[in-house]
Formats: C-alpha cells, sequence, structure tokens
C-alpha cells in the first residue's frame, strides 16, 4: 500500500462522516485502521513510528465517535416507536440537557498536500478530548446535574454499542502490545537502533521437522526452554531453567537452525548476535553494546539470544595475545549473563531469558563462561537416519528418477556433515542442465524452453556429485570434540 492511498481514504472517511453517511464512514474507518495497523509494521525508524502510531490512535478516536453518534440515532429512533402508553412522568423525567459531542472530524484547513500525508503530532487535542469525554462539566464548564431518566436511557443503550466500543478498545490494546518498543534512554539512540534494525527477529519460522536426526539434542532444547514456557508452575526453585546452553560440534552440523527452532517453537524473540554486532571502534561502546543487548532482551522476553561462533567474542582470558578492550567486552559479558533469567524462585518463565551459543573450538573458550553455560552438548555428524531424512528434506521439491535409492547414496556419505550433504544434492541436481547445455551458444541456451529443461535428476548425477563433493570434517578432528565433551559435556 501507498501514503497515497491512506490518505485518499482517510478524506474520503471524513466526508462521509460530515455527509452524515455514518455506516460508510465506519467501514471506511476499520479499513483505514487495518491499512495503518500493517504500513506500521514497514516502518524502521522508531519516530515515526511512533508518529505513525499517534495516528492511528486519533483515527480510532474519530472512529469511536462515529460508533457513538450511530448508536445515538439508533436510541432516537427506538424513542420515537413507544411500545406502550405514553406516560407524562416518564416524559418529564428524561433528561433535558443533551451533553454536546464533538465533531468526528477534525477542522477544515487549507489544502496542504504535505500535512495531508504527514502523520500528525496532537498529543494536545487528543488529550482536550479525552478530558471533556471523562469530564462531569458542560461545554460551559458549569456543572450538570445528571437526573434519574438520564440514568436509565443509558441503561437503555443497546448491547451493539456496547459491543462496538468493547471491540474498539481490544484492537488498541492489541495494536499497543505489536507496537511495543525498547525506551533506550540513556543510550545512544543510533545504538538500539542497530540492535533492533540488525539482530530482532520475530518467528524464524524453523520447525522442528526441518531438522533431521539431532533428537537428543531436540530433547534437551525442549527441556530447558519449551518445557518452563508450557509449565511455568512446576520450573521454579532447584528446578529453574537452565540459563545457558552450549552447542559443541564440527560445522555444518545444523547447529544455528537449532537455536532458530528453539525460538520458533517457543514464539520468542530471537537475537541472532556475532562478534561483529557488539564491536566497535570506541573505547566502551562494545561494553554499552553488550549491556544494551541484555537489557533489550529482558524488555522483550521471554527471548532467544544465539551468540554463533562464542569462541571469536569469549576466548581464554589472561592469555599474551589479549588485548584490554577484548577483556572488557568479556568480563562485561560474563557479568550479564550472570544477571539473566532463573536466579528468584518466583522468576516468570514468560519473562525468561536464554542464551544459547555455539562453538566449532570449545577448547578456545574461557573458563568462567564455560560455567555459566550450564548445559554442554554435542551435536554430532549424521547417522545413516539422519543422512536418509536429510536427502528426503534437501530433494522433497525436486523430481528424481525411479532409480535413485537414497540408502545406497546415504551410505556413501558416511562422515559427510549435513552441509556436505546439501552441497551434494544441490551438485546432482545441477548434473541433467549441465548435461543439456554442453556445446550450446549463448544464444542457443537462452531459447531453451522451460520444458525442455525439466528433467528429473538419475542416480547416475548423484554418483558423479558425490566424486565431486568431498566431506569436509576429518576423522582427527571428530577425535579431538569427542575427547572435550567426554570432560566437560554436560547433556
Amino acid at each position: 500500500m501507498s501514503l497515497r492511498e491512506i490518505s485518499e481514504n482517510m478524506k474520503l472517511a471524513r466526508e462521509y462522516a460530515l455527509l452524515g453517511n455514518y455506516s460508510s464512514a465506519s467501514v471506511l474507518y476499520h479499513g483505514l485502521l487495518e491499512q495503518i495497523k500493517k504500513y506500521v509494521y514497514t516502518v524502521r525508524d522508531s519516530s515515526f513510528q511512533q508518529r505513525w502510531q499517534q495516528l492511528w490512535q486519533e483515527i480510532s478516536e474519530e472512529n469511536r465517535q462515529v460508533q457513538d453518534i450511530m448508536s445515538t440515532l439508533e436510541n432516537f429512533q427506538l424513542d420515537t416507536t413507544p411500545a406502550k402508553p405514553i406516560n407524562h412522568d416518564d416524559y418529564e423525567s428524561r433528561p433535558v440537557h443533551v451533553e454536546p459531542r464533538h465533531s468526528p472530524c477534525p477542522v477544515k484547513r487549507p489544502a496542504n498536500p504535505y500535512k495531508e500525508s504527514k502523520p500528525a503530532n496532537n498529543r494536545l487535542s487528543m488529550a482536550v478530548r479525552a478530558q471533556q469525554r471523562h469530564s462531569p462539566r458542560g461545554a460551559n464548564g458549569d456543572k450538570s446535574r445528571p437526573s434519574k431518566g438520564k440514568d436509565k436511557k443509558e441503561t437503555k443503550e443497546p448491547k451493539e454499542a456496547a459491543g462496538a466500543s468493547k471491540e474498539d478498545k481490544n484492537k488498541a490494546d492489541v495494536q499497543e502490545k505489536e507496537v511495543k518498543k525498547f525506551d533506550g534512554t540513556g543510550y545512544d539512540k543510533d545504538l538500539v537502533e542497530a540492535l533492533e534494525r540488525d539482530i530482532i527477529s520475530q518467528n524464524p519460522n524453523v520447525k522442528w521437522d526441518d531438522i533431521a536426526d539431532l533428537e537428543d539434542a531436540k530433547k534437551l532444547l525442549k527441556e530447558a526452554v519449551v518445557l518452563p514456557m508450557w509449565m511455568p508452575a512446576f520450573f521454579k526453585g532447584i528446578r529453574r531453567p537452565w540459563k545457558g546452553v552450549l552447542m559443541v560440534g564440527p560445522p555444518g552440523t545444523g547447529k544455528t537452525l537449532l537455536a532458530k527452532a528453539v525460538a520458533t517453537e517457543c514464539r520468542t524473540t530471537f537475537f541472532n548476535v556475532s562478534s561483529s554486532t557488539l564491536t566497535s571502534k570506541y573505547r566502551g561502546e562494545s561494553e554499552k553494546l553488550v549491556r544494551l543487548l541484555f537489557e533489550m532482551a529482558r524488555f522483550y522476553a521471554p527471548t532467544t539470544i544465539f551468540i554463533d561462533e562464542i569462541d571469536s567474542m569469549c576466548s581464554r582470558r589472561g592469555t599474551s595475545e589479549e588485548h584490554e578492550a577484548s577483556r572488557r567486552v568479556k568480563a562485561e559479558l560474563l557479568v550479564q549473563m550472570d544477571g539473566v533469567g532463573g536466579a528468584s524462585e518466583n522468576d516468570d518463565p514468560s519473562k525468561m531469558v536464554m542464551v544459547l551459543a555455539a562453538t566449532n573450538f570449545p577448547w578456545d573458550i574461557d573458563e568462567a563462561l564455560r560455567r555459566r553455560l550450564e548445559k554442554r552438548i554435542y551435536i554430532p555428524l549424521p547417522s545413516t537416519k539422519g543422512r536418509v531424512e536429510l536427502l528426503r528434506i534437501n530433494l522433497k521439491e525436486l523430481e528424481l528418477a525411479e532409480d535413485v535409492d537414497m540408502d545406497k547414496i546415504a551410505e556413501q556419505m558416511e562422515g559427510y556433515s549435513g552441509a556436505d550433504i546439501t552441497n551434494v544434492c544441490r551438485d546432482a541436481s545441477l548434473m541433467a542442465m549441465r548435461r543439456r547445455i554442453e556445446g550450446l551458444t549463448p544464444e542457443e541456451i537462452r531459447n531453451i524452453s522451460r520444458d525442455e529443461m525439466h528433467m528429473p535428476t538419475t542416480m547416475e548425477d548423484f554418483e558423479s556429485a558425490l566424486k565431486k563433493v568431498s566431506k569436509s570434517v576429518s576423522a582427527a578432528d571428530l577425535e579431538k570434540y569427542e575427547k572435550w565433551i567426554e570432560e566437560f559435556g554436560s547433556c
């Protein structure tokens, strides 16, 4: 949608309201509120987002006033068709003074296309309207004494009007929750915006079924993160959730995918942190970024902070190559991790901040960080069953020939990581295309139709791909991982 479309709908809704066509105006106002709500999600600048939120509240207020006018007119229609003989006592008890209502549209101003499309910052007018709406005084400042008849009339208002106002209130509450913004008072505005723009990812959309094998790792992560969200009363005291989980394993085994699956299944905000995110050239800025990261995580809780390649940020302290700035960043990270959830028996799991870390070099991690990452699990190379599952996941959108035997292919990929298996599948899927365009000129390649390129992948293609793609993890590396996890593992 465009700003011009939103502006045109706003003008049309106000024109209908001025002309007295309140039903059409109400429909346009509802559609306009939904358009603004969707547009807010596309705005990255927090100041602009706040101004759009103020505009949404003003439009919602206009819509509420139109609803009030419609309900008042409906009451008049009900009152003019009495179901019983007129009683003069009842007639005299009706209120003579009718409290004036403000027009649902603002005062018409000179035409200015810039002002029409610019969200209005009208806090004062909203405050005045709210004060007039809730104040017991009339329009001239005198106190109006409500009569008994007025109370009776108010109780006779139809349920539809009350339901409409309640629905508007619920929509406003939902909108306020959806656009909840972190208050970065005391921090540099650019730092807050950089963190929100670069590392906050709502619902990464990776399911457990998208990850083949690794059943032990999935079970432990569910116990560490998912179950405390489902059973908050049970995970208290000594059974508090784990503060940190370290995933150790060779490259390409699915450590990052596991972290994203945790964030998706728990409906948590996912912070994907790397060393470049928390590094600055200015003295003291990196420590501020670390502290700001954890404060934002607590604000957006429940949160999953995933620190990939954590050995690059928290290597052993006290070595000759260590820089002073690096030591300060490590110290701040250790302090903040000690202050993350689970310290109190009354901690709410819905406010939990879980730190997930992954590394390919666990022997380089600082001892203090290793202590704070209470669960240390090994993510191994896929088993034979896991390799078959990986093949099916990677090839589910590819047409295969009848001679393709996935079990045989999986046996030939002993020692391959998940990333290596994906590379084999990608290379095999390109083999048919390579055969088709071999020896053709660029003009002939451009003239090939889509049907001619639609060729199934054969078993021969996979055998050729296996000869070209080798495994990336050596036996010596696997031995080092197994030795470390046997000494420091905590599954």
